[in-house]
């Protein structure tokens, strides 16, 4: 039995599999099994799977018909083996030690989530942001002692979990939609008994053309409220929206008014989601201009609130452009 299963969705991503397969080969904690997910690719990625798994006896694939990001997940963690998870995307890479040290702090605080910090890179391999978050580092702490580990990354792939968290709790990822993780994530923190947050980078992201940022559709946006919807509906059925609803409000400003209002203005100015953004976050909160953690926006984003709030698409547009002119 492996200590460790690393899950890795793979979907037309023949360019970067190697890669990514060959950081994870790499780990310095050799006792993991790898289960590469081929989503139906119609590239040659499936071929390349199998391929892969001839060089490692600790490669395991499994084809499936599509299912999305979120159903290729889940297949990994019906089949995993380990008690302990980790979840990478086919076109990113993880550091040598990721494995090593998430493991050991995850057994050493008894912990059901280890969390890390990861950074964005391009396809020229140029550093181009580093996420590390401000909360309590390298010991386990609980969401009822640090609420504000709510409005971390939802991302899944920076995170080891254990196993059991995720069959007690019978949380899986949505498939094929938009911000899977943001269905899941916030409800994991909720449920673990015990969280480490490691001061170390240990994921290496990949800002690639076709990914959800760089999405053209703009209608698929949508989607967040879908995903907001079951997440405050989740707390709310589990008793615990009063609790944490600041750490709630932030994360739909943040995420549906500010991320998302941005995307989609992008795209098309005079887009109708840009209004539905702006009432479900009044709905929602209406008092969201009071939540505590309105200092914690950079000056980019409490300025991008304001121009939001007085409708100034066409400003917020322009300086988003001038950004990317000035690099």
């Amino acid at each position: 039995m492996p200590k460790a299963t690393v899950v890795v969705p793979v979907y037309n991503v023949e360019r970067y599999l190697s890669k990514c397969v060959d950081s994870i080969l790499a780990q310095t904690e050799p006792d993991f099994e790898l289960l590469l997910v081929d989503d139906g690719s119609t590239d040659g990625s499936g071929a390349l799977c199998d391929q892969l798994a001839q060089k490692d006896a600790r490669i395991q694939v499994i084809h499936q018909e599509n299912q999305g990001l979120g159903g290729a997940r889940n297949t990994g963690i019906q089949a995993a083996r380990g008690e302990w998870l980790l979840l990478v995307d086919s076109d990113d890479w993880i550091e040598p030690e990721t494995l090593e040290k998430t493991l050991e702090a995850g057994l050493r605080e008894e912990a059901d989530l280890v969390m890390f910090g990861f950074r964005w890179v391009d396809e020229a391999g140029k550093t181009l942001r580093v996420f590390l978050e401000d909360t309590p580092r390298d010991h386990g702490v609980t969401l009822g002692e640090h609420p504000e580990l709510l409005l971390t990354s939802p991302s899944a792939w920076c995170r080891l979990y254990r196993k059991e968290l995720l069959q007690r709790t019978g949380l899986r990822f949505p498939p094929r939609v938009w911000y899977e993780d943001v269905y899941v994530t916030p409800k994991l923190l909720a449920a673990a008994r015990q969280v480490v947050f490691l001061d170390y980078v240990g994921y290496d992201y990949l800002k690639r053309e076709g990914s959800i940022t760089k999405n053209q559709n703009a209608g698929r946006n949508r989607e967040i409220l879908d995903a907001f919807q079951n997440l405050l509906g989740y707390f709310r059925d589990q008793g615990l929206f009063d609790t944490y609803r600041q750490e709630l409000c932030y994360l739909t400003l943040y995420h549906v008014y500010l991320t998302a209002s941005t995307r989609v203005l992008l795209i098309d100015r005079r887009h109708p989601l840009l209004r539905e953004f702006r009432e479900y976050l009044e709905t929602q909160f209406p008092d969201y201009r009071q939540c505590r953690y309105l200092p914690r926006l950079s000056r980019s984003h409490k300025l991008l609130l304001s121009l939001l709030e007085k409708r100034w698409y066409g400003l917020i547009a322009l300086l988003f452009r001038l950004k990317d002119r000035l690099g």
